[in-house]
């Protein structure tokens, strides 16, 4: 057999190599940054305040420091990206990642090494995560782009169902320093697959397309109103998210939920997450994916607004699963319209400086909660009413996304990149 016929076969082959490729992305994804930290984080707030005294502020101080960082390191990220094979920025995020996650197995007293580890999480973070594998999905799919899209973060989900309610029994049977060892071992599952399959498309049998939709340039999409209105809706939806699903398990057990329906509840997120992606990457190859993502983003602003009077075990899992659904599936249409509007060109650059603005927020939003938290001597739920007006902003503001006027801009200069690419033949 022609060992390159994997790759022209047609993406609704199995035989496609793109599906080998993204089933080794989904592994790396399901155990990445993204469903370890964010999802675990809370679980380990009250055991580190009884054992070592610091305050919520302080340690979301950590989280919030890990936010910064991947803000202002994964635009270098992707320029990686754009340059380098995958692997090469891949691997070793993964080494550091997981002797970072280890290493918190380790922590004294003193709140320094804390912030320190959480410094190297994030500057690992997105050489883990879903960012570094876009871009490579992206080369291997064109037809199917929305539903490959869709399963690759789809691993992120299937991370945050399985991994949370381990790491709480590994805190109640054997401690928050081997549930931190526990999860730098699971950070390394990715290694192999990712070593062996994850590659980008070879560039030969692409070389005629690439050049009719290779993509505007970073300072022509940084002057389209269009960008600006996706970073300010992540920075919004960030704020919200993180605030409240680093604190989720502390407020649900506040608010008279048991510790283990609390790890169930953030297993429902990322179990609704899963079905959400799924409907929407089939969903965002045939609708106007700007309404989409208004729909999304509603979704998860009313999520949030459930959990805020969440005093029950079912109510807190009725409001994890709608948040669930939205957040999951918000993560989904913001590479999909990134490369639509702007295409593949600077794609992992563009996709990095949106990256930043969901650090901004991200690392913003714990902050506040735990400022709040700390001054009010729990989490009230106006606390939470506050997350979710943030998140109905970004709601309203996704509105403001044109599905025909600037793409008409933009097209006009993906053909004169292609003329000017003809002429160069």
């Amino acid at each position: 057999m022609n060992p390159a016929s994997p790759q022209r076969a047609d993406e609704g082959s199995l035989h496609y190599a793109g599906w080998s490729v993204l089933a080794a992305a989904f592994t790396g994804v399901m155990v990445s940054f993204a469903p370890i930290v964010p999802y675990t984080f809370s679980l380990f707030l009250d055991p580190l305040h009884a054992a070592l005294g610091w305050k919520r502020e302080a340690m979301g101080a950590a989280f919030a420091l890990a936010a910064i960082t991947v803000a202002l390191v994964s635009p270098a990220i992707g320029l990686l990206l754009d340059r380098f094979p995958p692997r090469r920025i891949i691997l070793p995020a993964i080494l550091a990642f997981a002797l970072a996650l280890a290493s918190l197995s380790r922590l004294s007293s003193h709140i320094g090494q804390f912030y320190l580890t959480f410094f190297v999480l994030g500057l690992a973070a997105n050489g883990t995560a879903q960012f570094a594998y876009t871009r490579t999905i992206l080369t291997w799919f064109s037809k199917h782009r929305g539903f490959a899209l869709a399963l690759l973060l789809t691993g992120s989900g299937v991370g945050s169902i399985l991994i949370p309610p381990l790491t709480q029994w590994m805190i109640q049977h054997h401690g928050w320093r081997d549930a931190w060892l526990m999860l730098g071992g699971i950070a390394l599952l990715g290694f192999p697959l990712t070593a062996m399959l994850v590659r980008n498309r070879p560039e030969k049998p692409l070389i005629r397309t690439d050049r009719q939709v290779s993509g505007v340039t970073v300072a022509a999409a940084l002057g389209t109103a269009a960008f600006w209105i996706l970073a300010v809706i992540t920075i919004l939806s960030a704020f919200s998210e993180n605030g409240l699903v680093t604190n989720l398990a502390a407020i649900l057990t506040q608010h008279g939920v048991l510790a283990t329906g609390a790890a169930l509840a953030l297993s429902v997120r990322g179990g609704a997450g899963i079905i959400g992606r799924l409907f929407i990457g089939f969903a965002i190859d045939r609708v106007a994916p700007q309404r989409i993502q208004t729909f999304v983003l509603a979704l998860a602003a009313t999520g949030t607004l459930i959990l805020a009077f969440a005093g029950t075990g079912p109510m807190a899992l009725v409001g994890a699963a709608v948040l669930g659904v939205g957040l999951g599936s918000e993560a989904d249409v913001m590479p999909y319209l990134l490369a639509r509007y702007f295409g593949r060109r600077h794609f992992s650059v563009l996709y990095g400086l949106t990256w930043t603005a969901y650090a901004i927020g991200g690392a913003t939003g714990p902050l506040w909660i735990g400022h709040m938290y700390d001054r009010a001597g729990g989490y009230q739920p106006r606390f939470i009413v506050y997350l979710a007006g943030v998140a109905f902003a970004s709601v309203l503001l996704s509105l403001f996304l044109s599905p025909h006027r600037e793409t008409v801009q933009l097209e006009r200069e993906l053909a004169a990149t292609a003329t000017a690419g003809s002429a160069e033949r």
